[in-house]
């Protein structure tokens, strides 16, 4: 059994730094520590801590190369690339910095003389924020920010790929109005995850990772009781409508499907185009997409660098795309893996001539390959993008407000973009149906999902 975690560069294959892991008797050690730090936490005042946490960001702005090097070093995104998560990750959480107090005021029901009757929102204690690594900064800080403006305290579990990003947070996050210990970065292996939420007294779980992963977190936590939220696969799938932008659609797609290598919760996975401007769209996005420059993540002319999961995730988008050549498909660019440095890349690669029967249509790859499939009218567009396990995203092309509609009421998914794509808007609640998970972050709706619900129902003294 391995005794600690090395963290890699999957460009270079360079050992960056060890990571020793934690026993289950230290993160019962780092809960106590957070459950006193919590009883501390949520006495102050929501001015106060609204202050702190403000203060607190000041550490990412004054990191941010660092932060973004790092990044880069530790999953491979291009470092021209890297730094502008911490410029996204400021915006979120500033975004629920200022609906706070809005979110968590109490709410007073004066209809009825002789009674005082609110709801008050409490926080839940100790939070298991477990993150993930194709964005370490946006997607920690959902929880992390949420989590602590409303009076909780966290223990943070980063991903393998991507651990030193679990000490920022800490030494952003770790003391703050004179109270240690606010969040405590941990370092344990699946079954000490397991353990730590069936064995302890954890008040909430957060997860963002796998279908199946999550499958776990959700019988562990039923186990005790206790809610949790959980950010799961997605399957995105994009519709250009015959009245779309088609310039402007080509360009979001492939963007949408290959930034970041296509390692994108909410990336585009599947394009479905009306078969009027079929022709146009294919062949503006196999233009944008044979422009990719594969390379070497410290180069400024590189726009695509290795899979963070190297030679399996290789494997897995080459299974994928064989699949799909037995069954009728045709490569219109790309489709193959290759090994640059120490790195296992992957073109980006759209298919054409795809249907529902292959895998690439059904699974997540999580890799940049855009299957490209074309449609007679709006109905079947909607037909085949409902017709999966997952509903996180999805995004339609067109110029008309009514069609717009028309999809959105006919689609399932927790978030419908129009004209744009592989995006989060932290005013929205941020939520996936079917398989794409449980519960929502951010938005107002993130701080109910974090802190419990007290009714007070108080009848007054007369007279």
């Amino acid at each position: 059994m391995a005794s600690e975690i090395h963290l890699k560069n999957p460009f270079t294959g360079e050992l960056l730094q060890r990571y020793p892991l934690e026993n289950f008797e230290t993160i019962q050690h780092k809960l106590a520590q957070a459950r006193k730090a919590q009883n501390s936490w949520k006495s102050l005042s929501l001015d106060t801590r609204i202050s702190a946490l403000e203060d607190a960001l000041s550490y990412f702005e004054e990191n941010r190369e660092l932060l973004g090097r790092e990044i880069s070093e530790q999953m491979g995104r291009p470092l021209s690339q890297a730094s502008g998560e911490v410029d996204g990750m400021l915006v979120r959480a500033r975004h629920q910095i200022s609906i706070a107090k809005e979110s968590l005021a109490r709410d007073e029901f004066t209809d009825q003389n002789g009674f005082n009757r609110e709801m008050e929102h409490k926080p839940l204690g100790v939070i298991l924020i477990i993150s993930a690594w194709n964005y370490p900064l946006l997607i920690g800080i959902n929880g992390v920010i949420t989590a602590l403006l409303a009076g909780n305290t966290v223990l943070m579990k980063n991903a393998r790929y991507t651990l030193s990003i679990g000490d920022h947070f800490k030494n952003a996050f770790g003391k703050l109005a004179g109270i240690e210990h606010l969040l405590q970065a941990i370092v344990i292996d699946h079954a000490t995850t397991k353990q730590t939420i069936e064995e302890t007294d954890i008040d909430h779980v957060v997860f963002t990772g796998s279908v199946d992963a999550g499958r776990i977190i959700y019988h562990s936590v039923a186990e005790r009781l206790i809610d949790c939220t959980l950010e799961l696969g997605g399957k995105d799938a994009a519709y250009v409508a015959e009245d779309a932008d088609i310039a402007q659609a080509a360009e979001t797609v492939v963007d949408g499907a290959f930034f970041n290598a296509g390692q994108c919760c909410c990336g585009i996975e599947r394009v479905y185009v009306h078969q009027s401007v079929a022709a146009d769209f294919i062949a503006q996005c196999k233009r944008l997409a044979e422009a990719y420059v594969l390379g070497d993540p410290a180069d400024a002319k590189t726009t695509m660098g290795p899979l963070a999961g190297g030679e399996s995730a290789a494997a897995l988008l080459t299974g994928q795309v064989d699949d799909a050549l037995a069954k009728g498909a045709h490569i219109l660019c790309g489709g193959k893996g290759l090994q640059i440095g120490n790195g296992q890349f992957f073109e980006a690669t759209i298919l054409e001539s795809v249907s529902h029967e292959m895998t690439v249509m059904h699974e997540e790859n999580f890799g940049p390959i855009l299957p490209v499939m074309i449609v007679a009218d709006d109905a079947e567009a909607i037909g085949l993008i409902n017709d999966s396990e997952f509903g996180l995203t999805t995004a339609i092309f067109t110029s008309s407000t009514t069609r717009v509609r028309e999809f959105s009421d006919g689609v399932e998914a927790g978030t419908v973009f129009m004209n744009r794509c592989d995006y989060l808007d932290p005013a929205l609640a941020w939520s996936g149906v079917k398989h794409s998970g449980v519960g929502c972050s951010l938005s107002r709706y993130g701080f109910y999902a974090l802190s419990r619900t007290q009714s007070n129902h108080f009848k007054l003294p007369s007279g």
